[in-house]
């Protein structure tokens, strides 16, 4: 009770609810506009949150994070187009039927069934991310090094098909990371004589131009006509809540998977989504209305992209490890406060978890008491053209990496990366693993080289640590079932 007090202080007492709100509010008109990604907008936001308080700063980006999901349900519904990525399976039922006359019910089911999943999520965050922080005690270096291998590989493999430019792009981000100064040996690693080069590749640069300005080339470039009309029919707006109580089992089911895919990285929402909604059109006694205005379509779709994003942040409050771009985002906050994510993250500062804690619960039920009655309003929001909210991102783009340490050759940097973001995008290559890979990068190097330094060089020091062993152990596995899995699917296409 002294926590959850301690937590209510923290954010009605210190002004943070305000963050929880201004951030809940950006995120879900994000998530309205088609097009336009939270990865962007956060990026954008990441160096205003430096001047924060931290608590402040993080509950910011989460509440851009977290009402995004919630958002992107209503262009994927109203307009049969995915506000944000992880809405695409909420098009399949949704948009069937709002063509019915049911968009306001099919609203509701989608609201009632991602606040649901969003609670579900920040119990477990309260739950897991304590006793895992715990565990994190008997890791040393070894552990760390085959936690970050495990991370980056997870990453590689959830990319599926793009398995192999996934690798490739983890292998450029760990390059990126070496650059700089090696402290181990003090000397400059990759810098060409530049000294703008000596502290490495900044990492807000390098989000905003893959994220935020990749994006406004490429809605600078739409053609035609890129605003839409919708129109908000039919009745039902609290309907959502028979429609859940009626697939209670669909809802639960896809609520935990949303859980366990959150603390994988890499696997995110989009393995869940897809894990929980084809489930439920399995164990659905009417498979065939899938795809044509199922109920429990859209509560599996929605229910499991919002069940991860509380869980997600389980992996890098326990572990220091982000388990997506998103995340990374949100430790380099952590990092620029000096709060180290892990068991002393929780001792040495109980009122930043407290708070975050009740902030999370907070940022849900006000985005769904506001999506509940003002649906109407934020329609609207789809008349907005592209190529103007592109002009504007690409300018807050510059602005953002620039002021992150006031220099120009940051703008640059946020350029180059724009250009690379924009090629990819158009070329369906993932950018996600480049971010991560130059957060993990470093973290593998450094533990591998202390490892190996304790050891004498002997690798068998990963064999003789039970948790290290596992951990390999997992990564390897998961290495060959993929790769056993993809070799079926290339004979049976035989």
């Amino acid at each position: 009770m002294d926590l959850i007090a301690l937590g209510i202080h923290e954010v009605f007492g210190n002004g943070v609810i305000w963050a929880v709100i201004i951030g809940a509010l950006i995120g879900v008109t994000i998530g309205s506009i088609p097009g336009l990604e939270p990865a962007g907008v956060m990026a954008i936001l990441l160096p205003l949150t430096f001047t924060m308080e931290p608590l402040f700063g993080v509950t910011l980006l989460l509440g851009v994070y977290g009402g995004a999901w919630y958002g992107g349900a209503i262009p994927a519904i109203l307009m049969n187009t995915p506000g944000t990525p992880v809405a695409v399976l909420t098009t399949y039922d949704g948009y069937p039927m709002a063509k019915r006359g049911e968009g306001k019910k099919a609203l509701s089911i989608a609201y009632t069934s991602s606040f649901f999943g969003g609670m579900v999520s920040v119990l477990s965050l309260v739950f897991f991310a304590p006793t895992l922080s715990q565990v994190a005690t008997l890791f040393g270096s070894a552990e760390f090094a085959m936690l970050a291998l495990l991370g980056m590989v997870f990453v590689v493999l959830a990319h599926n098909k793009y398995a192999l430019e996934a690798a490739a792009m983890i292998g450029l981000g760990m390059f990126l990371g070496s650059v700089g100064i090696d402290r181990s040996f003090n000397t400059q690693v990759y810098t060409f004589d530049q000294s703008w080069l000596l502290a490495g590749v900044p990492l807000v640069p390098a989000v905003i131009g893959l994220f935020a300005m990749s994006q406004a080339y490429i809605l600078i470039s739409a053609k035609g006509g890129d605003s839409f009309k919708t129109k908000l029919e039919g009745s039902g707006r609290f309907e959502g809540f028979t429609v859940l109580l009626r697939n209670k089992v669909t809802a639960i089911r896809s609520a935990l998977l949303g859980v366990v895919m959150g603390l994988l990285p890499g696997v995110g929402e989009f393995g869940s989504q897809f894990f929980s909604y084809t489930l439920a059109q399995k164990f659905s006694k009417n498979p065939d209305e899938f795809g044509k205005g199922a109920e429990a379509g859209i509560v599996a779709s929605e229910t499991s992209n919002n069940a991860v994003t509380a869980s997600v942040l389980v992996p890098l409050l326990a572990f220091g490890i982000p388990a997506d771009a998103l995340m990374a985002m949100l430790l380099s906050v952590f990092m620029v406060h000096n709060y180290t994510p892990g068991p002393r993250l929780f001792t040495e500062h109980p009122e930043f978890i407290s708070g975050l804690y009740v902030a999370l619960f907070v940022m849900n039920i006000f985005i769904f008491i506001y999506l509940t009655f003002a649906s109407r309003f934020i329609v609207n929001i789809t008349r907005i053209r592209g190529r103007f909210i592109g002009a504007l991102i690409f300018v807050l783009g510059f602005l953002g990496a620039y002021s992150q340490n006031y220099q120009f050759t940051d703008a640059f940097i946020a350029l180059g990366f724009s250009v690379i973001g924009y090629i990819m995008k158009r070329n369906n290559i993932p950018a996600v693993p480049i971010i991560l890979g130059l957060v993990l990068g470093p973290v593998f190097l450094n533990r591998m080289r202390q490892t190996l330094g304790v050891s004498n060089g002997e690798f068998s020091i990963f064999i003789e640590r039970p948790i290290a062993l596992t951990l390999l152990t997992v990564t390897v596995l998961s290495i060959i079932v993929f790769t056993y899995s993809k070799i079926r699917e290339k004979r049976r296409a035989v």
